[in-house]
């Protein structure tokens, strides 16, 4: 593709290369500095020395305050047929061109070095390099945000950044001064059951929505415009982990996400999403009940269905992590031809911020010089100079208009290419105020809360125990709880029980507080809630259909001594659905059967945990049954994997792991006798316990294909 070669013309290989200063001077000595004689002061004469130690002094730029952490892909987009109709953008017309780009997904609160599987919402950028120029979409996984207006965004960030006296915690919203905020921002509700949610835990990069957040306009070559919100949905499914899981995840292995996106992509595994419009005129807009341009809210999918008009596709890891995925600079103020703004508040402020945040970090104005930043087609205009000019212009001429150059670069037409403003008509009077259906900040948390399945509605109550929990102000508690009382009672309450409180309505919470001094707090009272707010099924990620098991991960848990067959017979029912096997030894180096050749662990049982794996299957084969059952990791993998609902098969001899794992006195008495029965086969809530080893195998990849078995929480957990 032609951004590929844009970027391979910058690309430096250093196979059969001499080493060098950045001068082009060859070296004779890496390994000494210049002395005068062997254990004399070191001579400042030695360049290379002063070069080499300059550079790496400052190698560092300064990281994005927030979606510092982040993994990056190219890729490339294809839209399914031309949509002329309701947009102009070049992008959007051939369904034979694919158009280049790259994508930044992010966690937003932690610093460069904190942990994948931190519970927060996550950045999904994508740079498309179109003929026209460069469009950023520039979303999260979740539709909505915390604030309405931009002006508290610093405010916001402020307050779930590490608390400034301690610089503790990091990339967690569970403490004080973000529960604070939150506590006197009614507004802030709806975002807050979003990233309380299991969407705040997503699985993989790849098993993860897209979504613009704010309303956008399309506009077609007869300058229609219709007001649009972008979705990117995943075709690898919708997927999440636990809490617990993920704790555990980020000790074992903190670059869980950034590994993940890698290497599927590295195996061929390429993730797929399909971006989806929804698209609602500017006359229909004006009769809901909430306002579109609030960023805070959603339009329902069963209101205006997302119309999918095209494919993106991740198929290349990036060269180099810094030049591409650290140097890359989106901004939503990037739009082309058919594309263009709405008066969304927090959307005005980001068109500011994302350019000033750039030359932060990156130190120039010539930041869309960089490689990765650089636009396919030709730039062409008068801004001259800064820091790190990469362009050499010609002639004499910087400056429009004029006649010296002939009035070049000269100005376009729409017909020609020009881009052209929506001429939307203004007759407000100036004034700092917000819309009156801005104030309600309660239905739309409801209609979310109300939308998820039994299962997700409690893990939303103990994300909020766990959070609330750690704040120390017994009075910021109190405020939350009475806000939950706006959503959900029962809600409430559960919250309520586990921090030992009671919740109770709190009045003067109806009130964003920080009322500007001149304002009437009346005229800033929240809207009551609707409660007979219709469930959104397309909100609950349990709703969503399962496309398969492709990509998944299965731990094979094996000792020497275990059974070949079975464990053929697994990795064979894997490929046929594109999921894999991965071998999990007692040790490292080649494991030995009971019968063939062996295999080679990728892990041992000291290197990985239940944790990494979306299944655990264990081949039998009786030495190695009697080799696991005396070690603790094995045990504890497999009941740490039951205690997260994933899929066990426990084949032949291997269904004697149960009781060391402290399954067998969890299960229901009746099922005991079957369990240790070696002729009986049988499967309780994704458990599957088979003789043969080889005929388990497809049970266990059926059951896979239900990702979790939730009802296992309402039982008896194992003790790990």
């Amino acid at each position: 593709m032609q951004k590929n070669q844009n970027i391979q013309n910058a690309t430096v290989s250093d196979e059969k290369a001499a080493l060098t200063t950045n001068q082009g001077v060859r070296i004779a000595d890496d390994q000494n500095s210049l002395k005068a004689g062997p254990r004399g002061p070191t001579l400042l004469e030695d360049f290379h020395l002063r070069e080499k130690i300059t550079h790496f002094d400052h190698e560092r730029i300064p990281e994005r305050i927030v979606h510092a952490r982040g993994a990056g892909a190219h890729g490339y987009f294809q839209v399914y047929k031309p949509m002329a109709a309701i947009s102009r953008a070049a992008f959007l017309q051939d369904p034979q061109k694919k158009t280049p780009v790259f994508v930044r997904f992010s966690t937003v609160a932690g610093s460069r070095g904190s942990p994948d599987l931190a519970r927060d919402a996550r950045g999904f950028a994508v740079k498309f390099y179109t003929e026209e120029g460069i469009f950023d979409l520039v979303g999260n996984n979740m539709p909505v945000f915390f604030i309405q207006d931009a002006l508290k965004f610093p405010d916001l960030v402020h307050a779930v950044k590490p608390e400034p006296h301690t610089e503790i915690p990091q990339a967690s919203s569970a403490h004080d001064t973000f529960w604070d905020f939150i506590s006197l921002m009614p507004e802030s509700m709806h975002m807050i059951m979003w990233v309380m949610s299991d969407r705040a835990l997503p699985r993989s990069y790849r098993m993860m929505e897209g979504f613009g957040v704010h309303t956008f306009r399309l506009i077609n070559d007869k300058g229609q415009a219709v007001f649009v919100k972008f979705h990117w949905k995943p075709l690898q499914g919708l997927h999440a982990v636990l809490w617990d899981e993920a704790l555990k995840i980020n000790g074992v292995d903190p670059d869980f996400h950034r590994r993940d996106l890698w290497e599927a992509i590295e195996k061929g595994q390429f993730p797929e999403w399909e971006l989806g419009f929804q698209m609602i005129s500017e006359a229909d807009a004006a009769k809901l009940d909430f306002d579109i341009l609030d960023a805070t809210k959603i339009i329902p999918e069963e209101m205006v269905p997302v119309t999918r008009v095209g494919k993106l596709v991740l198929n290349r890891n990036p060269d180099n992590f810094f030049a591409e995925t650290e140097q890359v600079a989106f901004h939503p103020g990037h739009v082309v031809p058919g594309i263009d703004f709405s008066n969304d508040p927090l959307l005005a402020g980001r068109l500011f911020s994302y350019t000033d945040t750039q030359l932060s970090r990156l130190g120039s104005p010539n930041f869309p010089e960089l490689p990765i930043n650089r636009p396919l087609n030709p730039v062409h205009n008068n801004q001259r100079d800064a820091h790190m000019r990469h362009t050499v212009n010609t002639g004499r001429v910087a400056y429009q208009p004029n006649s010296l150059a002939g009035g070049c670069p000269f100005q376009s037409k729409a017909s020609e290419g020009g881009f052209q403003s929506f001429p939307e008509g203004m007759t407000e009077v100036k004034s700092r105020a917000r819309g009156p259906k801005f104030f309600d900040h309660f239905s739309q948390a409801r209609q979310f809360y109300i939308s998820q399945t039994t299962f997700e509605r409690k893990h939303i109550a103990k994300a909020l125990q766990f959070e609330l929990g750690k704040v120390e102000t017994t009075a910021i508690r109190s405020r939350m709880l009475g806000l939950l009382l706006r959503v959900d009672e029962d809600l409430a309450k559960t919250v309520a029980r586990g921090l030992g409180l009671k919740a109770e309505p709190l009045p003067d919470l109806d009130v964003n507080h920080g009322v500007p001094a001149d304002a009437k707090a009346a005229d800033y009272k929240s809207l009551p809630t609707r409660w007979d707010v219709a469930e959104s099924p397309a909100l609950s990620m349990l709703r969503h259909k399962n496309p398969g098991i492709a990509s998944m991960k299965v731990a094979v848990i094996v000792a020497d001594g275990f059974d070949e067959g079975a464990y053929s017979a697994l990795v064979k029912a894997l490929a046929a659905h594109k999921a894999e096997a991965k071998v999990v030894g007692a040790h490292l180096g080649t494991i030995a059967a009971h019968e063939g050749q062996g295999v080679t662990a990728d892990f041992s049982l000291e290197t990985a945990t239940s944790v990494l794996f979306d299944a655990v299957f264990v081949p039998g084969g009786e030495a190695s049954v009697r080799k696991l059952e005396v070690e603790p990791n094995a045990l504890r993998f497999i009941a740490e994997a039951f205690r997260h609902c994933k899929a066990i098969g426990l084949a032949g001899e291997a269904r004697y792991l149960l009781e060391g794992a402290g399954l067998l006195r969890i299960l229901p008495q009746d099922v005991h006798e079957k369990a240790l029965d070696a002729g009986q086969t049988m499967e309780l809530d994704g458990l599957l316990l088979g003789a043969d080893g080889s005929a388990l195998c497809k049970d266990f990849v059926q059951a896979m294909h239900s990702y979790r078995f939730w009802v296992r929480e309402e039982k008896r957990q194992p003790p790990v």
